[in-house]
């Protein structure tokens, strides 16, 4: 008997151990839904966690279209990680959601919701420092022999600014709210000003000038990868060659393994948006198929999030004059996947701020913001998000008042009560870019005797995923994904007469729209989705051929003939035809979750279908191996009812009529078509 579903406690940060522990309860409840795996080891030794969602009774994960989900590769950007283990959540416990049945069925989810696990641990440490990203020191290898460095001085968990009074200082205290320090006025003087600065511990000070060190762990894993890596002078953090650390290494070994991975999703924060490519060049440099689906799916993002959807080259430069590189130009730009940042959390949108430039605040803005800011603070965060000036003597400066702006805790990362609500925006959108994926189909098999033992096996197939097989243009540009790939796998005995066992197919279109109906030309690719390999063979009748197509990013479909079966195909012959169909009608195979799926035997063929008029009870086409092999034709009906009645066995009340509905609804149309050489042909339907 498996464990119960876990449920997390989304208002909490989990460490190392808890996250483990939560993790493996998840692949202990689920086995057939959830697979724990370890990507490799941090810096430090900390196993990366990699869940892989999907469910397994359908085909292997590595066979399904795959959507990559990753978060906190910032240190500190805690609740990246949350909006992964939301996301989990939501696929284990969608049982009764026909839409994440359906994607779970059809489609793979890769989820790792702590990349750093090191930077991770620090920021959640008893005593915690909030460094960008990993912990391993860099550039150099030697600590601070003077300046202030960054920490939490006074033991609270929490690294605010220190104030201290000082005549050429830039602050000063605003006029009708003492707790709010405000920039002082151009050629102003005569008042009482502060200097304020990081709170921190000083080494060889001389009394006058304070300088605050740089993180001693300078990485930042997201300038690691390899598209456009840069060195240290131009992009700092960038390490000292692409993918030099062990986590970035991971994650891109892992995605070069598994080309199913059409498109990929990266949660940071803050800033309350969704960023698109490209990083380093604009709009108008972009290949503009690929714009116009990044818009469609973005604006989908937005609609359904709340946050909106803006490109990095155009609005989210942190200076005007340069890129920001990462994980979005390796993915796409070298890879041709889709990818999107997830920048989680806006406190200036909490507040009442509308109309500001994502960046550009930061360096300044109104002074009635802050106003706004510090009500939010009050009403909303128990006056934790501004924290009130109080005494404290340092070790070095003597007194000095600690206090302002918590930024980690309530900037960089939602307060408790609010955390959740964040999650909880993201997985309509993901699920449907989920969906969106290519996913190939079986459309029909078909064997026809030429004479002397001699066949011809054709196999069909289609994408009925919304983008097309190669996901972007930038793919195709790049190499990187291949067309529909047919094999016919050949066993003792038969021969190859014409065709390739292995032959590379088109690529295959979605049934995402070209154009509108009002274009001034129709779309003369019709059936674009759609691809067929033609082999000629040999051998004996009765013998069982198996073919496969793959293509890269739309997953691998099965199927197997029989040279010259005879009879009405059984119910279970022809259902293998189509990809969908993966999940098992295995009595012993159920749903993870819940047993959705259901045995069917055909003891002749299936209501409605053709036998063949005066041929014997031979054996129908069949699926992938897992499947049970169709029975034999009803005495050679002539279109009757198929010869005896369906028979089923049902774990679940309502599923198990014909035509199968919800995820198998489109089973009806796939055929598996046998013809022998005196044309009395049948198919099962």
């Amino acid at each position: 008997m498996t464990a119960p579903i876990p449920v997390p406690r989304f208002s909490q940060f989990y460490r190392h151990a808890e996250l483990t522990r939560l993790l493996q309860d998840y692949a202990a409840a689920l086995p057939g839904l959830v697979q724990l795996s370890s990507l490799g080891q941090s810096h430090e030794g900390r196993d990366i966690w990699l869940v892989t969602v999907t469910n397994s009774v359908t085909g292997p994960a590595d066979e399904k279209p795959a959507l990559w989900i990753d978060g906190n590769i910032h240190a500190a950007e805690l609740t990246a990680s949350t909006a992964c283990l939301y996301f989990l959540h939501q696929l284990a416990t969608g049982a009764d959601d026909p839409k994440i049945r359906h994607l779970l069925d059809t489609r793979t989810v890769y989820i790792c919701p702590r990349l750093n696990p090191d930077g991770a641990e620090l920021a959640l440490a008893d005593k915690p420092r909030h460094i960008r990203s990993g912990t391993r020191p860099y550039p150099f290898d030697e600590p601070h022999v003077e300046g202030l460095t960054v920490e939490d001085v006074d033991g609270d968990g929490r690294m605010l600014y220190m104030r201290i009074p000082d005549p050429h200082g830039p602050y000063k205290q605003h006029a009708t709210e003492p707790r709010l320090m405000v920039a002082r006025e151009p050629g102003e003087f005569g008042g009482r000003y502060y200097r304020l600065m990081p709170e921190g511990m000083l080494k060889n000070w001389d009394g006058l000038q304070i300088s605050v060190n740089k993180d001693r762990e300078g990485l930042d894993l997201n300038r690691n990868f390899p598209a456009y890596w840069r060195q240290e002078f131009e992009q700092a953090g960038a390490g000292p060659y692409p993918t030099s650390e062990p986590e970035v290494r991971a994650m891109v070994d892992f995605i070069v393994r598994h080309p199913n991975i059409g498109a990929a999703v990266s949660f940071h924060t803050h800033s309350g948006v969704i960023l698109r490519p490209m990083g380093t060049q604009s709009d108008d440099d972009m290949t503009p198929e690929d714009l116009w689906m990044y818009k469609r799916l973005s604006d989908l993002g937005a609609r359904l999030t709340g946050y909106p959807a803006i490109s990095t080259f155009h609005d989210f430069k942190y200076h005007p004059k340069e890129i920001i590189t990462g994980t979005q130009d390796w993915v796409y730009e070298h890879l041709g996947a889709l990818f999107w940042t997830v920048e989680i959390w806006a406190p200036n949108k909490e507040a009442g701020i509308d109309d500001y430039q994502w960046i550009e605040w930061y360096r300044e803005h109104p002074v009635e913001d802050d106003l706004k800011l510090l009500k939010w603070s009050d009403e909303q965060c128990g006056g934790q998000a501004h924290v009130d000036w109080y005494p404290f003597r340092h070790p070095q400066l003597g007194m000095v008042e600690l206090g302002g702006w918590d930024r980690m805790n309530f900037w960089r990362n939602p307060p408790p009560h609010l955390r959740e609500r964040e999650a909880a925006r993201f997985p309509g959108w993901l699920a449907q870019i989920a969906l969106s994926l290519p996913c190939l189909e079986v459309l029909r098999t078909e064997v026809r005797a030429l004479g002397n033992d001699t066949w011809r096996v054709r196999l069909a197939v289609a994408n009925s995923g919304y983008l097309p097989s190669n996901v972007s243009k930038r793919a195709i540009e790049r190499k990187t994904a291949r067309g529909t790939v047919f094999q016919i796998h050949l066993p003792p005995g038969v021969a190859l007469v014409s065709g390739k066992e292995r032959l590379e197919g088109p690529h295959l279109d979605g049934h995402a729209p070209k154009t509108s109906l009002q274009a001034f030309l129709p779309n003369r690719d019709i059936t674009a989705d759609r691809a067929v390999a033609e082999w000629i063979v040999h051998g004996a009748r009765g013998t069982a051929i198996a073919l496969t197509a793959r293509a890269d990013r739309a997953g691998m479909v099965r199927a197997e003939v029989t040279r010259g079966g005879g009879g009405g195909g059984g119910g279970g012959g022809s259902f293998p035809s189509l990809e969908v169909l993966r999940s098992s009608c295995d009595k012993e195979s159920q749903h993870p979750v819940e047993p959705l799926a259901c045995h069917l035997r055909g003891r002749g063929g299936l209501p409605g279908g053709e036998g063949a008029a005066g041929l014997g009870g031979g054996e129908g086409g069949r699926g992938k191996k897992r499947e049970p092999a169709g029975g034999g034709g009803g005495g050679g009906r002539p279109r009757g009812d198929g010869g005896d009645a369906l028979d089923q066995d049902c774990w679940s009340p309502g599923v198990c009529q014909w035509p199968l509905n919800d995820a198998f609804g489109q089973i009806a149309s796939s055929r598996t078509w046998v013809e022998d050489a005196s044309s009395n042909g049948f198919s099962s339907r």
